[in-house]
């Protein structure tokens, strides 16, 4: 059995794309219609492309979804946690609380909820981890 891919359902596509390829710096790497139904758009981070993050917009949804009680969060790494955290100000992504690290000289992180409010975890790694 192999990993394929995480799938978001979406309320507005270009507000999503605009979150992860334009201020987290992922790749969009297709698109593929689903009749007239749908659209999934597969978008990753460099060099992981081989497990995209798959955002489904349906179309003629008329109400965001509801994420319910047991999704918690998706993590990435990234290289300059301030950088990335300057750039989803920029399209009005604030964080839930500053950086910070859960011990002494660890990676700091930090939490931000994408366009449709899934929970994100950002790592920006530590030498030494």
């Amino acid at each position: 059995m192999k990993y394929a891919h995480v799938c978001y359902r979406v309320f507005d596509i270009d507000r999503s794309v605009e979150f992860y390829c334009g201020a987290l710096g992922f790749k969009e790497l297709k698109r593929y219609p689903i009749r007239d139904e749908a659209v999934n758009v597969y978008v990753a981070p460099e060099g992981s492309e081989d497990r995209p993050l798959e955002l489904t917009y349906n179309y003629g949804q008329t109400e965001p979804y509801e994420i319910g009680t047991g999704y918690g969060h998706i993590a990435y790494i990234v290289e300059d946690l301030d950088g990335t955290l300057g750039n989803l100000s920029a399209i009005g992504i604030d964080p839930e609380k500053p950086p910070y690290s859960i011990r002494e000289g660890g990676s700091r992180i930090c939490f931000v909820r994408d366009p449709d409010g899934y929970r994100i975890e950002l790592i920006e790694k530590h030498a030494g981890d």
